[in-house]
Order: structure tokens, then sequence, then C-alpha cells
């Protein structure tokens, strides 16, 4: 693996390890993420943890997936949130946090996509 991407105090840098995330996907893919934000937060709220019936979460995708567009196929306001506490507590090898982000950073791109939890666990099953 790629050395991470470092501040000068040793810290991952999140918005680094997006950019490069985010150049790895397929054109296919990238070319659908126009309309949705992709921003880092130190904790989830308790509103977004209810959403989602979860204890915790590494990242959530806010909005409405690609195959629920209305017929006109317009674009959606969407928004990607990974959360920079939760992570870094779970993965506190630079290169396992790196790769952390990169996995949650997917699995949230996935749901923008339609891909549902279920779905997700069998592909990973492969």
């Amino acid at each position: 693996m790629d050395s991470p991407e470092l501040f000068s105090d040793g810290q991952v840098d999140f918005d680094a390890v997006i950019d490069g995330a985010l150049e790895e996907l397929p054109p296919v893919f990238a070319e659908r993420l126009g309309s949705v934000a992709i921003v880092v937060d130190e904790e989830p709220t308790p509103a977004q943890l209810a959403s989602v019936g979860a204890r915790g979460l590494f990242g959530i995708y806010e909005g409405i997936p690609r195959t629920r567009w209305g017929v006109d196929n317009a674009a959606v306001a969407s928004k990607i949130t990974l959360f920079r506490g939760p992570l870094s507590r779970a993965n506190r090898d630079p290169e396992r946090l790196v790769a952390a982000i990169r996995d949650t950073l997917h699995h949230e791109i996935a749901h923008h996509f339609g891909i549902d939890d279920a779905r997700l666990r069998e592909l990973q099953r492969g």
C-alpha cells in the first residue's frame, strides 16, 4: 500500500485520502457524483444515528439514490459524510485508517447508486 497522506503531526489527511479514492473510481461512476457533497465531520449527530438505527457510524449517505430519481433523471442534491472520530478510534494505525476511509467512502458511494447493505455484503463475500 502506498504510504498514507500525513500532516506534519502524524495525523492522516482525510481530504487527501478522499481525493485519492475519488480519483481511483472508474469514470462511469465518478462522472455521476456531481450532485453529491462529500464532507468530514467529527462525530455523527443523534439524528444521523437514529435515521439508520445505529449506535455508531463511520459514514452516512443522505439523499435519494440515483436508482430512485424521477423520469427526467434530474440530479438531486445528496451528501456523504465521513466521521473522523469513529474512524480514527477504530483504526489507530495510519495505513488501516487510510484503508477504512477509502472503504467507507466507497460504501457510501454505493448507497448513492442504490446498492443497499445486504447487497454490499453479498458482493464482499464474492
